[in-house]
């Protein structure tokens, strides 16, 4: 699990890339956007989705791949299946990006052996694992009982 402290450096960025956001907004990846976008932080947010193609996602347009978004770019959260996180995080390391957040919901998520090893490889500051709403402030519904159980995993 990762510390606490680089949970809170990866929130605290001004310019993050959310890849695996959908035209749908039902999606679970749309929902942590949203609150990202609309915590009251005045982060951008870059909605990035290759079968997007461009269009607006979330009243944004999108992009392709990380390589299209413009800078600066301060951070990665990742929340593609398992199969693609791996490449998603090259991508994040070719581009320069300094930190990656692997999300990590109710199933495995895009935290993988081979995406930790390619961030870590890299010397990426990496979050891998949970999700981002069970610490953006303020926690609220099942993210706070998910951050109950949590807390004690936390790396210090």
């Amino acid at each position: 699990m990762p510390s606490r402290q680089l949970i809170d450096d990866f929130l605290a960025q001004d310019h993050v890339a959310v890849v695996g956001v959908s035209r749908n907004p039902k999606h679970f990846a749309n929902s942590v956007y949203r609150r990202l976008r609309d915590d009251g932080r005045g982060r951008t947010l870059h909605p990035v989705n290759a079968a997007a193609d461009g269009a607006e996602v979330e009243g944004t347009p999108s992009f392709r791949s990380l390589a299209d978004v413009p800078d600066p770019l301060d951070g990665v959260l990742v929340m593609v299946p398992a199969e693609a996180a791996a490449d998603i995080v090259r991508d994040a390391v070719a581009r320069g990006v300094p930190r990656v957040w692997l999300h990590k919901g109710a199933g495995p998520g895009s935290v993988t052996p081979e995406a930790i090893a390619v961030a870590r490889q890299a010397g990426l500051d990496l979050v891998d694992g949970a999700c981002p709403l069970m610490f953006d402030e303020p926690v609220t519904g099942i993210h706070r009982l998910h951050q109950f159980f949590v807390r004690g995993r936390l790396a210090a």
